[in-house]
């Protein structure tokens, strides 16, 4: 292993353990005072089985329900019922689960109290529409596929959701909602964090119909009559709390890179766009850069899109990495990596990818050329074949994606 994947190795993973919910839920809750009556806890998201636990050694609840994604659950918890459900799109576990999440608030009373632990991914694992599930996955699928970003994907399914757009915090009134959020949106806007369950809406539906019309969804009449819904336009029972967001994730990733001896500069924590444009223009910036002669870090958090063109695997992490390779090629003391802080990027086992200046012509020697592979979506095998996938399996938080360019001179000890 070299020296620069051994540094991308702690820079991720020091940033990463930093970002685990486990503390910051605990001292979230030390504001919460629950009533006379009873305390239920729901958990949503990615991070939803670890946001729980930690809720738990805090917190005397009356039961409650995890829903988290596919292999998430890292075993019981006392007291909860825990389901797991698809994603990046809601399968019909999501819609079961959510169901059951429904009928557990159905006649919590004023003296009652709900903790509701929210991460990303919640905008599929935890929902419920009076679409059939193939319509509404089909819909998701498009969005996902046409190169809509995420508060644009938001803004339409919240509106045909049942329990998105502050729907399930008004089907938990009278009780009292006490929000903890592991926010994985750009900004951190509560009504946009896994499609804001138990938020006000600050979108118009001339704005989601916008959506619609800018990449050409054909919707059916039932769906066109589900996005014109009004939604909630207050939800004063809801108290929430923001406990971790990608700029912590920067800021970590910064503090690790410069005890290594780098120069780090956090350049954006709202990255967004397309995966292949950042993973280019992240790894120009840094040949640029780099003309000073020092070790330099150079840091992104954020969020960027993959527009599919093709039938391969992988994810905006790996495809963001691979981009980079053709303009690192040939150079000495580069790498650049990018990885997705909940461990799972696209429909892979992978967190994201690793590449630097000679991974170009290691994919050239197998005879694979990067702008065919990036033309087919498939990061992932190309990335396998030369070593170049991170794997960190489920990390228990969500925060968004990290991407570090790291130039260190090659004399350097």
């Amino acid at each position: 292993m070299t020296e620069l994947r051994r540094h991308a190795e702690q820079i991720y993973g020091e940033a990463i353990r930093r970002a685990l919910p486990d503390v910051a839920v605990r001292e979230a809750l030390r504001d919460f005072r629950p009533g006379p009556g009873r305390t239920l806890l729901v958990s949503v998201g990615k991070a939803a089985w670890r946001m729980a636990s930690a809720a738990l050694e805090a917190v005397s609840v009356d039961g409650g329900l995890v829903v988290t994604k596919y292999g998430h659950s890292q075993g019981p918890l006392p007291g909860l019922e825990i389901l797991e459900a698809g994603h990046p799109v809601a399968d019909a576990a999501s819609f079961a689960a959510s169901e059951r999440a429904l009928e557990l608030v159905r006649g919590l009373g004023e003296e009652d109290d709900l903790l509701f632990l929210l991460s990303g991914g919640g905008s599929a694992l935890f929902e419920a529409s009076d679409l059939s599930l193939a319509e509404f996955q089909d819909i998701n699928r498009r969005l996902l596929s046409c190169g809509a970003d995420i508060q644009e994907v938001n803004r339409v399914r919240k509106r045909l959701s049942n329990v998105k757009g502050g729907r399930f915090g008004a089907a938990c009134a009278p009780a009292r909602v006490f929000s903890v959020v592991l926010s994985d949106v750009l900004g951190d806007r509560l009504d946009m964090i896994a499609s804001g369950p138990a938020a006000v809406d600050g979108s118009t539906l001339e704005e989601t119909l916008a959506v619609a019309e800018k990449y050409g969804l054909e919707l059916s009449p039932q769906a066109r009559a589900l996005l014109a819904r009004p939604l909630p336009a207050a939800l004063s029972h809801v108290e929430s709390r923001i406990c971790g967001s990608v700029s912590q994730l920067c800021q970590t990733a910064a503090e690790v890179c410069r005890g290594l001896g780098y120069e780090a500069r956090v350049l954006t924590d709202r990255a967004a766009g397309e995966a292949r444009e950042t993973g280019e223009n992240l790894a120009r910036t840094l040949l640029r850069e780099r003309e000073a002669g020092k070790p330099l870090a150079l840091i992104l958090g954020g969020e960027t899109v993959v527009r599919i063109t093709g039938k391969g695997k992988g994810g905006r992490n790996q495809e963001l990495a691979l981009a980079a390779a053709p303009v690192l090629a040939g150079t000495e003391g580069t790498a650049l990596f990018s990885v997705g802080s909940d461990g799972t990027d696209g429909p892979t086992d992978a967190a994201g990818g690793y590449v630097d200046g000679g991974t170009r012509d290691r994919l050239r020697a197998l005879g694979m050329e990067v702008p065919a592979v990036l033309a087919e979506n498939d990061s992932y095998h190309a990335l396998k074949k030369i070593g170049g996938l991170i794997v960190t399996g489920p990390t228990g938080t969500n925060v968004n994606d990290l991407s570090v360019g790291l130039y260190r001179p090659p004399a350097m000890p």
